[in-house]
């Protein structure tokens, strides 16, 4: 995904904020900010969301900014914009709208408008006490002015201050003694996250409440409310409901709304079930007998939607967090894998690395030692920052060993032992390096790797000899191969990124028209040409190309 700026404000300058995209990619989260209108969406490299997924049309939809009010306009796209679900093709955006572009099983995009205030949420429900609440004043209306205080508090405040807002405003609508909220923590377990008495006092232990009605509410998957455990014959055989005297008890499931749950719904999945509210009281409570399906359902909805949202944006901020340190770790592969390219009066050496991420797993390596020049193109399996780590070793130990003129194939040797005997999982290694010398004469070893290109007076070779990767048997062999290069021959090694590079039909470049471009292009209109069969679309491996040629 990308973000660009452009010139049109979305809001009023001076403001010092704007709305938001939370953008949801599996388990990945990002915050896209609303600073200009209109704000583009579409596969096409330029627009201010790139969704890359060939679903997604080029010129696929905009956000407008008018008048204060964000719409989502589809531009004609091919499989749709949705708004919670439904096609459409131009609507205004409500808070925690969901928003999808063609492809609405892969990413989506909540609505965030401006958020107001940075004061407590206890702060903000006591100025709203203050302000609105009567005596006339309706229960529903009451939980509306509660639940809105802290929503509008959701992205600001972190999840235990929601909660506590949740559990304070509930109280006060209900007159109940004591409440809490339990989040599932996996399958078939619930945590409790938060705790208070309506005197406003911490608590901390769940001993004293009834879990059998705690875990019915989560198995019935729906609303459980008791008024009066004294006239239900259920109720009166239940050990806690006795040994505490609860006469009053409440437990509703917060279940992920519609907005987060579009997706379920398309598959007619069931709701999912966040967390429990649970209320209860040693006496029989006429606004707890009193409060409504409506109100309940209310509560319901909007509960879930404010746990739903507070995990959002911690998500958003654990991966802010990562994002540093990503950061952080590529800076110091980048320092530990830096290549200065040797000058020799014999070749030309050439070569150049772009990751699809951070950090990445593919490199390359010069090492010239006296009439030599030594090259190692490598590609460690998996991607991110277990690869980068195994990548750096990789690379440490071959120069090494070059710089130690060990022949080829027991350089490859002792790395594959290396690699086999520290146990580091299913992890492997292909690889291919190279010694030419000033006479032209040229030695290899190939780990499993890509074959090599040996283009000479416009006709391409690939060298035969090959092996296993590194990494997959301990007791592996490895064997070298040999072969003579006249003056202005060339040999182009690249990672699989280059031959699975992919365009918007899902085709791949292949080797085929890898060999077909180099037997008559220089080393720049290979990458070009690879940019150009790609046609914008992100790619999905790292991407090496290392062109050596001798001179004489």
């Amino acid at each position: 995904m990308a973000l660009h700026s452009a010139a049109t404000p979305a809001i009023e300058p001076g403001t010092g904020a704007f709305p938001t995209l939370l953008l949801v990619q599996g388990n990945d989260t990002r915050t896209l900010i609303l600073d200009h209108s209109p704000f583009t969406v579409g596969r096409k490299m330029d627009k201010d969301l790139v969704i890359s997924d060939p679903r997604a049309s080029r010129d696929h939809a905009v956000i407008l900014s008018e008048n204060g009010e964000f719409s989502v306009v589809d531009q004609a796209s091919k499989h749709g914009t949705y708004v919670n679900g439904e096609r459409v093709q131009r609507v205004k955006l409500k808070p925690n709208d969901r928003i999808e572009f063609g492809a609405r099983d892969s990413v989506y995009a909540v609505f965030q408008p401006v958020q107001a205030g940075t004061s407590t949420a206890r702060e903000f429900l006591s100025q709203i006490s203050d302000l609105h609440i009567t005596t006339q004043t309706t229960d529903l209306e009451k939980l509306t002015l509660f639940l809105e205080a802290a929503r509008k508090l959701n992205t600001t405040g972190v999840l235990d201050e929601i909660l506590l807002t949740l559990i304070e405003s509930t109280l006060r609508l209900t007159g109940a003694e004591r409440g809490y909220v339990f989040l599932v923590d996996g399958p078939g377990k619930l945590r409790l996250a938060a705790g208070r008495n309506s005197s406003g006092a911490a608590l901390l232990d769940d001993k004293t409440i009834s879990h059998s009605i705690l875990d019915d509410a989560i198995n019935s998957n729906s609303e459980f409310v008791v008024s009066d455990t004294s006239q239900s014959s259920d109720m009166a055989v239940r050990n806690s409901v006795i040994a505490y005297d609860l006469r009053t008890v409440i437990c509703i499931p917060l279940r992920r709304t519609q907005v987060q749950a579009a997706r379920a719904a398309d598959t007619a999945a069931q709701p999912v079930v966040l967390g429990v509210l649970y209320l209860d009281a040693r006496y029989t409570s006429r606004n707890l007998s009193g409060v409504g399906h409506d109100v309940m359902h209310a509560i319901a909805r909007e509960a879930a939607a404010l746990v739903e949202n507070a995990r959002l944006a911690e998500a958003e901020e654990a991966n802010r967090r990562y994002e540093q340190q990503m950061a952080i770790a590529a800076t110091i592969q980048q320092g530990l894998m830096a290549v200065t390219i040797p000058e020799v009066s014999f070749a030309a050496l050439r070569a150049r690395n772009i990751s699809c991420k951070e950090i990445g797993g593919d490199f390359f390596d010069a090492v010239r030692t006296g009439d030599e020049l030594s090259v190692v193109i490598a590609d460690v399996c998996g991607k991110g920052i277990t690869a980068a780590l195994l990548a750096s070793t990789l690379q440490g130990m071959v120069y090494s060993h070059l710089v130690a003129r060990m022949p080829l194939p027991e350089i490859a040797s002792a790395v594959n032992r290396f690699f086999c005997q520290k146990h580091i999982g299913e992890k492997y290694a292909t690889a291919v390096i190279v010694r030419l010398n000033s006479n032209g004469e040229l030695e290899y070893v190939n780990c499993g790797h890509v074959p090599p290109l040996l283009i000479s007076n416009g006709q391409v070779m690939r060298p035969e000899v090959s092996n296993v990767p590194v990494g997959l048997l301990a007791d592996a062999g490895y064997q070298g191969g040999a072969c003579k290069l006249a003056r202005g021959d060339r040999l182009l090694l690249v990672t699989d990124g280059v031959t699975e590079a992919e365009n918007a039909q899902g085709e791949f470049f292949e080797d085929t028209r890898l060999q077909e471009i180099a037997a008559h292009s220089s080393f720049d209109q290979i990458f070009a040409a690879v940019n150009t069969f790609c046609a914008g679309t992100p790619l999905a491996d790292d991407c090496t190309v290392v062109e050596l040629q001798f001179t004489g």
